[in-house]
């Protein structure tokens, strides 16, 4: 027993982990140990010599058990110990700064321009992505084969279905409907459900069949104005564009109109407007003229009217619409204008 003991005792210095320690246990005290063996001796012994042994024996066990467990303790605290050394936290330490995301500069630009409209009056209007032929062009003054309408290269969808929505559509195959080529269907739905007086403005996302390049892209935003009252004129327009791009680029701004055609309005013009920043002295944006030309206008043609159900000896207004991505890369002088779909940060970390 006192070499039992003395083996058992080294072995328990050496254990190291949890696994060794429970073999260990198993080898010194299960039922193929030395000491079992020693116990179930006992009945070959003598009597005397029997009871000596015996105590010996269980007692030898109990220290065995007693210093296993105290081994057992011991290597569950240095495991312990480990593993928050492994995984300690310096709580008073400053945590890592995260990024914080922040506004495209086409929805900063937008924010801007809808508060400064919403000052003069005007409110938000928004209609489908997804128009019919109807809204997009016939109820525009712009009916089938009428050739303003090769002025818009248009995404239209197909369908395998006999029944096309607008009988008058000649686009085979068609079903009736296509992504918005200008955000001017707005008006049309607005006008069915509201009366006079109008003021708002639509802005959205439009689609365009062409290719991409450093101005024009296939998916582009614009902004659409209306106005409808019984006495609202040209001079109205112009002095609501006028002090809406003097609020927006923070600059007096100068208004010029040109005669011009659009199949909705008439009298039809082009608005230009006076470089916000050269002063119409003339410098590489404005390329060299001291203006630019930004916004396409007139008044509501009086079949527009009618497609909306007024009348037009009751009523009159203007609309104008301008491509909203120019004026976000004027603003911030972006050259390219696929900068702004792109996605990459190191252009909108710019912003």
């Amino acid at each position: 027993m006192e070499k039992i003991r003395k083996n058992a005792f080294s072995q328990i210095a050496d254990v190291k982990n949890l696994e060794e320690e429970e073999l260990l246990r198993v080898s010194l005290l299960g039922r193929k140990g030395a000491l079992t063996s020693i116990l179930r001796s006992l009945k070959e012994l003598p009597e005397a010599e029997r009871k000596k042994v015996g105590e010996g024996a269980n007692r030898l066990r109990q220290e065995i058990g007693a210093a296993l467990d105290e081994k057992k303790r011991q290597v569950e605290e240095m495991a312990r110990e480990g593993v928050l050394k492994k995984e300690w936290l310096d709580v008073t330490r400053p945590g890592v700064k995260q990024e914080r995301g922040h506004l495209h500069p086409i929805t900063k630009v937008l924010r801007e321009a809808i508060s400064i409209f919403s000052a003069m009056g005007f409110e938000v209007a928004e209609g489908p992505e997804v128009e019919t032929e109807y809204y997009n062009f016939d109820a525009l003054n712009i009916p089938a084969n009428h050739p303003a309408r090769d002025m818009w290269d248009t995404f239209w969808l197909r369908s395998n279905q006999k029944e096309i929505p607008n009988p008058k559509s000649q686009i085979p195959n068609s079903s009736g409907l296509l992504l918005r080529t200008h955000t001017s269907p707005v008006q049309i739905r607005y006008m069915e459900k509201h009366n006079p007086p109008i003021r708002i403005i639509a802005p959205g996302l439009t689609y365009r069949y062409e290719a991409t390049d450093a101005s024009h892209d296939f998916q582009f935003w614009q902004l659409e104005g209306l106005m409808v009252d019984k006495n609202v004129s040209i001079a109205s327009f112009k002095a609501i564009i006028q002090e809406f791009f003097s609020k927006l680029f923070k600059s007096k701004i100068k208004i010029r109109l040109r005669p011009s055609y659009f199949p909705f309005v008439e009298p039809g013009f082009e608005v230009d407007l006076s470089c916000p920043y050269c002063k119409e002295k003339g410098c590489s944006i404005c390329k060299k003229t001291g203006w630019l030309e930004i916004v396409g206008a007139g008044m509501v043609h009086p079949d527009v009217f009618k497609a909306a159900g007024y009348n037009p000896r009751n009523v009159q207004g203007f609309a104008f619409g301008f491509g909203f991505d120019r004026i976000v890369m004027m603003k911030y002088k972006i050259p390219d204008i696929r900068f702004l779909r792109s996605g990459d940060l190191r252009f909108l970390k710019q912003f």
